[in-house]
């Protein structure tokens, strides 16, 4: 899974694939270190959806923008806008129903 290292990239992937699984995240957090390999295993089963992470504090001003205040936050976009979200470790069928909440 890509991790988006500048603004510019994250607009750019928001704006050239129809769906995107964000996932907003920092090394120091233990739940987002317990939901990566859940995110990897949903991003090998659904190709048809990008999937990146954005570190918040790398990035804060994204982070910023979508009001994210805990992490892990977990954004889906359809088109560039926001279409679903979910707060903290979810299990894999959870983090499906979002996705299959945004097509």
């Amino acid at each position: 899974m890509k991790i988006v290292e500048t603004e510019k990239e994250f607009n750019e992937t928001l704006n050239t694939n129809p769906l995107v699984f964000v996932d907003f995240y920092a090394d120091w957090c233990g739940p987002c270190k317990m939901l990566g390999p859940v995110v990897e295993e949903l991003a090998g089963e659904t190709p048809d959806v990008t999937f990146v992470k954005v570190n918040v504090d790398d990035l804060p001003e994204i982070a910023q923008k979508y009001g994210i205040m805990s992490i892990p936050a977990l954004f889906v976009f359809k088109n560039g806008e926001v279409a679903g979200q979910s707060l903290g470790f979810q299990p894999k069928g959870a983090l499906k129903a979002v996705v299959d909440a945004a097509r």
